[in-house]
């Protein structure tokens, strides 16, 4: 897969994509769709036949951590990339607690530069909030800067903001969309002494959802909405666990909503149970907690409450996962296998396949008014995603694309099979095979 190709041609593929699904072609060329149609007759640099395929808008994952800069031991943007590329991932938007951290313009920038050197397909990078930097805040280009990050609740990086006129301050002037981690770090701290005062340094990886207990959660979060309501900042909280706080969001369509909310994949996925097995491979902040939570958490889904579904893939080594609980660091990889659950999960009847779609994809371009892409539209920008809905595959270390060479999936069989992934109109990723790299684009939005 070395061709550089002006068009393509996906020949009767089946398209899932605003709420419909249809058999068509999709001409591709110049990047963007041309045309959708029953049958296309043109001539094009390459023809895919795609019958018995499924044709999906990629998916945009608005919450990832790979690393770059000054973390790369773990992952870096060219090896977690190029992951999510075999995952169906035809964007994502990287978090600020890196090394340094993404507190500022110049470094902001700076890492673009990283992201246009070594990103395997489309990107954003958040700009992060501190107690003080308000003012270099303020200077966010809200046309191609994704966001500002702020983490209300203890976080790797040292970048927590526990000043509530810090808080006020950047609800009030973030010239852009605000997305936020919410757990309350005094009672974490409180429920950290407690279970070191019985344990010492062996606690129980079980502990973790305790510890990162579900109040902690509710508290920061329902703080959040109220600062927002009376602010009139435009909110979105990632990674919610419990079942509580689904009932601060409303539910029906994105169009409109100030105040809005993400799950993420493992969090429908795994449970508390899992810990037995699973052990620090699925510690992450904020928890992973009890069945009854994840029921919500996919009821939320269907309701319309939760918009977007993402992953906040965050690989650390399997050395560091082998260390006892306080020194273990939380996080998962998790955007080769991302899309492959969550069809795992249609399969399943958990969710249908159009509200995935909606949830990984249109959503999230809706919600942050991202420039052309997100949806398969005539003018669009051409980032699709292949399924053969019905080619089981085994998750192992042999196909495993992190640098930190594991996934909390290992061993299972995925009911679907990522096919090919299309990057505005580049055919990167193809039964297998990658074409020789080149970088994705700065993602750009309508602000």
């Amino acid at each position: 897969m070395s061709e550089s190709l002006k068009s393509i041609l996906i020949s009767q593929a089946t398209l899932v994509n605003e709420g419909e699904s249809r058999v068509a072609d999709v001409l591709i060329q110049n990047g963007r769709i041309a045309k959708i149609s029953d049958n296309i007759e043109a001539d094009a640099d390459k023809v895919i036949d795609a019958r018995g395929l499924t044709l999906l808008p990629g998916m945009i994952d608005d919450q990832v951590h790979f690393r770059d800069p000054g973390l790369t031991s773990k992952g870096d943007i060219a090896t977690e990339s190029k992951a999510a590329l075999a995952g169906g991932t035809t964007a994502f938007m990287d978090m600020p607690n890196v090394k340094p951290t993404t507190t500022t313009i110049e470094n902001l920038e700076a890492k673009y530069k990283i992201g246009a050197e070594k990103s395997w397909v489309n990107y954003s990078f958040y700009f992060g909030a501190t107690n003080d930097n308000i003012e270099e805040l303020k200077k966010v280009n809200p046309r191609n800067v994704c966001g500002v990050k702020v983490f209300m609740g203890a976080s790797t990086g040292n970048m927590l903001v526990d000043r509530e006129q810090a808080l006020r301050e950047i609800f009030t002037y973030s010239p852009t969309l605000i997305t936020t981690h919410c757990e309350d770090t005094p009672m974490i701290q409180a429920q950290e002494a407690k279970y070191r005062e019985q344990y010492g340094e062996d606690v129980p990886m079980e502990a973790h959802p305790e510890i990162r207990c579900r109040e902690a959660c509710y508290k920061s979060s329902s703080f959040a909405v109220d600062l927002a309501k009376q602010t009139g900042a435009d909110l979105h909280i990632l990674h919610l666990t419990t079942a509580e706080e689904m009932e601060l969001f409303e539910p029906g369509p994105v169009e409109g909503k100030k105040i809005t909310a993400e799950a993420c994949v493992h969090h429908l996925w795994f449970t508390e149970e899992d810990y037995a097995t699973k052990g620090a491979y699925i510690k992450c902040n904020p928890a992973i907690k009890k069945q009854s939570d994840r029921d919500a958490i996919r009821q939320a889904v269907r309701e319309g409450r939760i918009d977007i579904i993402a992953t906040d893939h965050a690989p650390h080594t399997d050395a560091e996962k082998q260390n006892k609980y306080f020194t273990a660091p939380s996080g998962l990889p998790q955007v080769q296998q991302s899309l492959s659950a969550l069809l795992d999960m249609v399969h399943d009847g958990v969710f249908d396949l159009h509200t995935v779609v909606q949830k990984i994809a249109h959503n999230v371009a809706i919600r942050y008014q991202i420039e052309d892409r997100g949806f398969i539209r005539e003018g669009y920008w051409a980032d699709l995603v292949l399924v053969d809905m019905n080619k089981p595959h085994t998750d192992d270390k042999e196909h495993i694309l992190y640098k930190c060479q594991w996934s909390p999936w290992e061993g299972h069989t995925f009911k679907s099979t990522v096919i090919g992934t299309i990057v505005s109109g580049e055919l990167k990723y193809y039964q297998g095979e990658f074409a020789e790299f080149t970088p994705g684009q700065r993602l750009l939005f309508n602000r």
